[in-house]
């Protein structure tokens, strides 16, 4: 049996820090008090102007590629998960695959909004034990700041830019057990960005729209479903996790998540204080950010889960 196993990981994070004090000077009706207990963030990166998603992206594939002590070159697949691509097209991946100075890997982009990562991983997941690839780029890159109407204190507080990546590679022990990917597309209107470009022009909005609430009670409810389906096809336990990695998108979510699951506050990967939710680029980016603390260790069994506008939904167990 072929399986595919995380090898390496890596992360960037635009310089520019964005406080809860800052959006409250810049005239916006809130404040740090009202931010942090509505969503338990206190801060965001916010990318230059000069930075795309690819950009980001090239940096975390740079750490997650050292990490993995693996030449670009080896890389036979590239997958991007961004809802925030740097053009219509060609895709993200082709452009971080230029800039990583290689040619001749497969390579396309995700777009299944703050579940890309997970779809993203399960994909070249497939792709690795088909035995068509042996190691694949999995990426998660944001700049979620330009779509955000600044406005709007029910959305532009929550959002930030990053990218986090991983190098999958083939070996003989299973690293990522089971993936179960959904969708339910009748829920669209909840979150969404309703504009396209027509005809040089931008028909709709080109500004995320949400309904705070009925995100809340959809993304708790399919986590849990996510999770107990995912443990099950794996044929394992609850117990079995010593990490929950969920979106990071409200720290109200997170602790609900795993509270209907029954795992423990410690278990529970929290950045969304210092990193917003950076949508397709939050799992990676939590992710990392525990290995390179010395938190998450070799041989740790992982639940990895997104949920986003689509509506997707979806998670992978995987051993480290």
């Amino acid at each position: 049996m072929i399986y595919s196993r995380i090898v390496g990981t890596g992360s960037f994070l635009p310089a520019t820090v964005v406080t809860n004090a800052d959006l409250a000077a810049r005239g916006l009706d809130t404040s740090d008090a009202w931010i942090r207990e509505r969503t338990g963030i206190r801060e965001r990166r916010i990318a230059d102007k000069s930075q795309s998603s690819s950009d980001l992206a090239l940096e975390a594939s740079r750490q997650a590629l050292q990490a993995a002590d693996t030449r670009a070159a080896d890389i036979d697949l590239i997958v991007v998960a961004t809802s925030t691509p740097d053009y219509v097209f060609p895709s993200t991946a082709c452009l971080l695959q230029a800039k990583l100075g290689v040619k001749g890997s497969a390579a396309f982009d995700v777009q299944a909004v703050c579940s890309g990562f997970v779809y993203g991983i399960a994909t070249a997941d497939n792709f690795i034990r088909s035995g068509q690839y042996k190691r694949a780029l999995v990426v998660g890159a944001e700049v979620f700041s330009r779509i955000l109407d600044w406005s709007d204190r029910g959305t532009c507080v929550l959002f930030g830019d990053g990218a986090g990546a991983v190098v999958l590679a083939a070996d003989k022990k299973p690293g990522i057990h089971a993936s179960v990917l959904r969708a339910d597309g009748s829920q669209a209107e909840i979150l969404s960005v309703p504009g396209n470009v027509c005809g040089g022009a931008v028909l709709g909005t080109p500004y995320l729209r949400m309904d705070g609430q009925a995100v809340f009670k959809f993304a708790v409810r399919v986590l849990d479903e996510s999770a107990r389906e995912t443990v099950a096809a794996a044929g394992m336990a609850l117990e079995d996790i010593d990490w929950l990695i969920p979106h990071q998108a409200n720290v109200r979510i997170l602790e609900a998540t795993a509270r209907k699951l029954g795992l423990s506050r410690d278990k529970l990967v929290v950045t969304v204080d210092h990193h917003g939710n950076t949508s397709a680029a939050s799992v990676p980016l939590a992710l990392d950010e525990y290995v390179r603390a010395g938190k998450i260790r070799s041989g740790q069994r992982l639940l990895l889960q997104g949920v986003g506008g689509g509506f997707t939904w979806g998670s992978s167990l995987v051993t480290l």
